[in-house]
């Protein structure tokens, strides 16, 4: 009899471990996978010169439509903002949402989704002018203050003026750009936002030195890309994806030694790169789709310095995003 269970028990578990996923179905008979960008945001989505968005959400985006397809290409964008972004993961505009969106108990518990893997730590912070004289938030007693609307920064610094007894105003919008335009337009004396993006917006103002991002943090915001619940095997994908760079940085594959790194017999390497074991085919994949998702855009420290690091548009110190071998929290889960 304990025999006949521990068959059954391995079948269940094969069947379980080659589940289809609805979603990574939908994806490959459209051709291409759907995410969302504001396109207005610095370091997380931005339209360039030529229309093309870029951004370390972006980028998470182009790294899973190389993991699926083999090809970074087989990606559309939809143009989303801040209070649309659960409505159309909701209702399969999109098939995930990286953008900027922090990873808290509401939009797990109350909203249908869930949260992947955190790519970007941060803090909501407060960018205003250097003419005011203010050196700390609790300055901006009185101020009145932009944000974001349908996001957490609406409801962050309206809970932390009440914790701390700071009153001000906000005037609130859709759009980051109208956020920035009424900011220079002397409508607000301030923007709250992640202090990230405050930065990346700092550096897009006429005259950035007149401008300052404050030092306190008044949250936590890790940040990364949520999927629809019941796709488990879509949740995988996404997953996996983020932990493949953060382990690629980790055992120091790149973009440039990609190919060499394919003859590594470090066996971490070898089941990373689909060398070794089918843990692609575990998720409806090929066994090299962290091999195609590091080709397309590198590996984690390659994306933060492309989006934060010292020569981009929008420079931040690596802080918490640094490895965790180097003190900070990204941590690869072993592919294993």
């Amino acid at each position: 009899m304990r025999g006949a269970l521990g068959l059954a028990g391995l079948l269940l578990a094969g069947n379980v471990a080659h589940a289809q996923s609805p979603t990574l179905d939908t994806v490959k008979t459209r051709g291409y996978l759907l995410c969302p960008t504001s396109g207005a945001s610095p370091g997380f989505g931005l339209f360039d010169s030529r229309g093309v968005p870029q951004g370390i959400d972006v980028d998470v985006c182009r790294a899973v439509a190389a993991a699926i397809f083999g090809d970074v290409e087989k990606l559309r964008f939809v143009v989303t903002t801040s209070s649309q972004r659960v409505i159309n993961l909701q209702t399969g505009a999109v098939d995930m949402a990286p953008q900027s969106m922090t990873w808290t108990q509401t939009r797990e518990a109350n909203n249908g989704l869930v949260f992947t893997s955190v790519h970007y730590y941060d803090g909501q912070g407060f960018l205003t002018r250097r003419s005011l004289g203010v050196d700390s938030a609790k300055g901006l007693a009185g101020a009145t203050i932009c944000a974001p609307s349908g996001g957490r920064a609406e409801i962050n610094v309206v809970e932390w003026g009440r914790a701390n007894n700071v009153a001000f105003s906000t005037l609130l919008f859709d759009r980051t750009d109208e956020v920035v335009s009424a900011y220079e337009a002397g409508r607000c004396d301030a923007i709250t936002n992640d202090a990230s993006l405050l930065a990346g917006l700092r550096s897009q103002l006429k005259q950035p030195g007149e401008h300052v991002v404050l030092p306190e943090r008044i949250s936590k915001e890790p940040l990364g890309a949520y999927v629809r619940k019941g796709d488990d095997k879509w949740m995988d994908i996404v997953r996996w994806t983020v932990q493949a760079l953060i382990n690629a940085e980790e055992l120091g594959v790149t973009r440039a030694n990609l190919d060499e790194m394919t003859r590594s017999t470090n066996p971490l390497v070898q089941r990373l790169l689909g060398v070794s074991g089918d843990h692609g085919k575990f998720m409806g994949l090929d066994n090299r789709w962290a091999y195609w998702a590091i080709r397309a855009v590198g590996n984690y420290g390659e994306l933060y310095d492309r989006h934060f690091g010292e020569g981009s548009q929008t420079p931040m110190p690596r802080g918490l995003n640094k490895l965790w071998t180097q003190g900070g929290l990204m941590y690869g889960a072993p592919v294993q």
